[in-house]
This record gives structure tokens, C-alpha cells and sequence, in this order.
């Protein structure tokens, strides 16, 4: 298995392990893979002391294999804002391309990103940049669909794996540090009546789900 394998997984299991525990399937699911080859993947991971697995079975980093992970994650995260911020490439291409830099950026190049631009806190879609300890500084959120009518938000973040979804969310300016305000819920679960300035668009539930907010000041 090369490092590059190695790297992806780790961060893989980190960024699912944020949102609750982790099964072999799931991450099977998540990475594309089938179960055989995701079960030789865990057990090299567990042979590296990377990860391990508990009595429930569920996949658990080790305190060594979630400083990789969060090393990878950080020169991801700065090369998407590096691709955005001084290259120009638009938000729904950035994370493709982060994918391939994360894994050949020396650790002298990623100093020089992060001076270069000028110490960011989060990625363009939103996501907390690690620092060099690997401290992850995060602020209450919760998904856009959990609002309720008449309460407004922040958006936080937005999911960064579909293009065509981010692609489309910029076409309205939903985006990191845009205040949102839910003005009606359809009923049956149905859409969100939003508003973003003067404009108000209607948002479907599973579009709701994937935008995180946080308080509004």
C-alpha cells in the first residue's frame, strides 16, 4: 500500500469519525471500495499502529494516525485556499485539485503557503484548517434544515465533495460567512424558503442538510 493510499485513508476515517462512529461499510461506502479491499485496508492500517478497532468494532484512529491525518488534511485545506485565493480556480474545482497537492507538499512548501497566505483559519468551503500542533479550533454548527421558520444563521461550511453542488451555491451566494434566514418550511419535511440579502430561493431538504450554520451575531 503506498503512502499516498495510506494518507487518503487516514483522512478519510478522520473526516467520517466527525460525524460519528466508524464501520468497516461505511467507510467502504465513502471511499468506493469494495469489502474485501477495504478490510485489507484496515488491517494494514492496524499493522502500521494507525488504527485500531474496539469491541464494538468500529474504526478508530490511534493518536498517531490522527496526527497524520491531520497533517494531511492541513496541506489539503491550504492548498485549496492557495488555488482559490492567489490562482483563481473556482471553489468547485479547488477541492479535486487539493487532492492531488496534499499528498508531494514538503513541509517547507506548506510554511510557505500558510506565510503566503497569511495564516488562514479555513478552507474556501469553510472547513477549519488544522494548525502545526494539529489543534483544531471549531465553533458550534448545525445543518441549515435543522433551522426553523424565522430563525436566520451564518453558514459555517458547506459539504466540498460535489462540484456540481458547489458550483450551483455559489450561483446564489451560499457560501462561508453569508447570513441565511429561513423564512418559511414546506410542510411534510418539505423545502426551506430562504432569504440571502434581497433574493430568496427554495432549498431542498438533502441541499439543506449538507450547509452547516452557525449563531448569527
Amino acid at each position: 500500500m503506498s503512502s499516498q493510499a495510506v494518507e487518503e485513508y487516514l483522512e478519510a476515517l478522520y473526516k467520517l469519525s466527525e460525524s460519528g462512529p466508524v464501520r468497516q461499510a461505511r467507510l467502504a461506502e465513502h471511499l468506493g471500495l469494495s469489502q474485501t479491499a477495504a478490510a485489507a485496508m484496515v488491517k494494514k492500517l492496524i499493522s502500521l499502529q494507525l488504527a485500531e478497532r474496539d469491541e464494538a468494532a468500529y474504526i478508530n484512529l490511534t493518536k498517531r494516525g490522527t496526527k497524520a491525518a491531520l497533517e494531511t488534511i492541513r496541506k489539503h485545506r491550504l492548498s485549496e485556499r492557495f488555488l482559490t485565493d492567489i490562482l483563481g480556480l473556482p471553489w468547485e474545482k479547488a477541492h479535486e485539485e487539493a487532492c492531488k497537492l496534499e499528498h508531494v507538499i514538503s513541509p517547507e512548501v506548506e510554511d510557505g503557503l500558510d506565510r503566503l497566505l497569511n495564516n488562514p483559519k479555513s478552507c474556501p468551503h469553510g472547513h477549519p484548517i488544522p494548525d502545526k500542533q494539529g489543534v483544531v479550533t471549531t465553533l458550534p454548527t448545525r445543518p441549515l434544515s435543522d433551522l426553523g421558520a424565522d430563525e436566520k444563521g451564518v453558514i459555517a461550511r458547506v459539504s466540498e465533495d460535489d462540484p456540481e453542488m458547489l458550483k450551483y451555491l455559489a450561483t446564489l451566494g451560499l457560501m462561508p460567512d453569508v447570513e441565511i434566514v429561513v423564512e418559511e418550511i414546506g410542510p411534510f419535511n418539505g423545502p426551506l424558503l430562504v432569504q440571502i440579502g434581497a433574493a430568496r430561493y427554495a432549498l431542498g431538504r438533502d441541499l439543506a442538510e449538507r450547509i452547516m450554520v452557525k449563531e448569527s451575531a
